[in-house]
């Protein structure tokens, strides 16, 4: 709309005018995702995991061919969150050879599961097998029910 027809065009109109149009550019920077943010989203993203409850226990499978066991972090945080990260490396390449086509993802991966209330994270275990990390978590055992505490009357 244009003030000036209304007799309207003033300093102060037209600072808050411009007050009004760069706060809509700030909050768009603000509110944009960090780049960590948008990385770890991607590792996540593309390191898919198959979850199996047992009647004893959750057990969680990711593939990860071509990596060997130092390349791989499994870690509890927060008590209740199973953390699996690390990080595929290109190979090296040797002299006089080039690559002519590129399809395998390189780079960080990471996936992260809240584990349920039930979940004895100081019974976790994990064996990487032909490409395969299985990560094993037990259940704790159900709490046995309360009985009822019988309080002995006294005569006075």
């Amino acid at each position: 709309m244009d003030l000036r027809l209304f007799g309207l065009e003033t300093p102060l109109i037209h600072t808050i005018h411009q007050m009004m149009d760069t706060t809509d550019e700030a909050d768009k920077s603000f509110n944009a995702p960090t780049r960590t943010y948008v990385r770890d989203a991607k590792a996540m993203a593309s390191t898919p995991a198959d979850i199996k409850e047992y009647p004893n226990s959750y057990v969680f499978i990711i593939d990860m061919p071509g990596l060997k066991s130092g390349d791989i972090k499994v870690q509890v945080e927060d008590d209740n969150v199973l953390l699996i990260s690390g990080e595929r490396k290109r190979d090296e390449e040797k002299e006089g050879a080039k690559y002519v086509r590129m399809e395998r993802r390189v780079g960080k991966f990471m996936r992260k599961f809240v584990l349920p209330e039930n979940a004895n994270t100081d019974t976790i275990s994990a064996v990487c097998q032909d490409g395969v990390l299985t990560v094993t978590v037990e259940k704790l055992p159900p709490p046995e029910p309360k009985k009822p505490k019988t309080i002995e009357v006294k005569i006075a």
